[in-house]
């Protein structure tokens, strides 16, 4: 026998078409999604790989045990690390397939338009092909509320301000592309957030070429949706660091827009103290408590959303980053008031107390407190 044959039980070729789906509290989808990719690719070499957050309601339980009777199912489960974006990355850099397609582990996507982005990328030239809510023939009917429209409508009109192709839907997270064009970009993606389609259009040295094929959203049927303000938030810190060419990281950019938030609460709560009849120092000191505290819970549940501290860490997290920012405010005002000493001006001075500051709390945050 040669060195080439195949070893017993080895599979002789693999698949040639990967479905990244990342999850997290989706167990009751789990088998409903693998019975639909059964039917959408019939015919096809496939495989699902299943990339879980350690949900606790057993998602990754659900999909080992599918595994065991299915070849083609695979699953990661990630320790210590949340977020859409870096799950797919991780799942897609795992595949050996020729075309990676992504789709939500909710089944709001409509699994039978998956062929029809596989062909696009397979015969029609395109480097990525999106389904889209957007286009003739495509719905958007599973969005719950008014709200969640509102949201959906805001993101793909800033996105498409930005981007280097026309495209109906930036925000779609169903797509299929080839494994040398996710390859190529992955070095380049910030891997944040949960819109990973316009990472890869924004990260790309160059335009891709993009294909739409209309497709339907449907209503959630089973678990929670993860869609909220603070998943905007982080829409945004991903176009600033698109914007800036990554020169400024990703979290780094999310802690300056939290802080720029803690700011305003601080002066208002400081306003009201004052309209109260409160004296400066108890405004000044009531506000900046109120702040540090708004500053560490968003920071928790959007800079460092995939570190987030719980329990006991949370408390003594918060206790920690007060401390880092007293130390902080401190040094932003004696800085300022070498500087102005110096005949600096006022402006001069404020402004290289505060960057001070900023880049001191970021740096400790990150490393003691979240440990980034």
């Amino acid at each position: 026998m040669s060195d080439a044959a195949a070893s017993p039980g080895a599979v002789c070729g693999g698949p040639d078409i990967s479905v990244i789906i990342p999850c997290y509290n989706e167990v009751r989808n789990i088998a409903p999604l693998v019975a639909a990719l059964d039917r959408a690719l019939a015919g096809r070499r496939w495989e699902v790989v299943f990339v879980d957050d350690n949900s606790p309601d057993g998602t990754t339980h659900a999909v080992r045990q599918l595994a065991q009777k299915d070849a083609r199912v695979r699953g990661l489960c990630r320790v210590g690390r949340r977020g859409l974006s870096s799950a797919v990355i991780e799942g897609a850099l795992s595949s050996s397939a020729q075309i990676i397609a992504v789709m939500d582990g909710d089944l709001q996507h409509d699994d039978t338009r998956l062929g029809a982005l596989i062909d696009a990328v397979q015969s029609s030239g395109c480097d990525v092909a999106v389904g889209s809510r957007h286009v003739e023939g495509g719905s958007n009917a599973g969005l719950a509320n008014a709200w969640r429209h509102a949201l959906s409508d805001g993101g793909i009109k800033l996105a498409q301000m930005v981007l280097p192709v026309r495209l109906s839907d930036p925000m779609s997270g169903f797509f299929a592309l080839r494994q040398d064009v996710f390859e190529a970009v992955a070095p380049r993606l910030s891997g944040t957030g949960f819109k990973i389609l316009l990472d890869i259009l924004l990260s790309s040295p160059k335009p891709l070429r993009v294909r739409e094929v209309p497709c339907g959203f449907r209503a959630r049927v089973a678990g929670e949706s993860k869609l909220d303000a603070l998943v905007m938030l982080q829409f945004l810190a991903l176009m600033l660091d698109k914007l800036c060419r990554g020169w400024l990281p990703l979290r780094f950019v999310a802690f300056c827009l939290v802080g720029s938030i803690g700011v305003g609460v601080n002066l208002a709560v400081m306003q009201s103290i004052r309209s109260m009849g409160g004296d400066f120092p108890v405004a000044q000191g009531g506000g900046t408590v109120v702040a540090m505290i708004l500053n560490f819970v968003l920071d928790n549940n959007i800079t460092y959303r995939d570190k987030r501290l719980r329990g006991m860490r949370f408390m003594g997290g918060l206790l920690a980053f007060m401390l880092v920012c007293s130390i902080g405010a401190v040094a932003n005002v004696g800085v300022a008031q070498m500087l102005f000493q110096a005949h600096e001006g006022l402006t001069q001075a404020s402004v290289a107390g505060a960057i001070l500051a900023v880049v001191w709390n970021y740096a400790v945050s990150s490393t003691l407190i979240w440990r980034v």
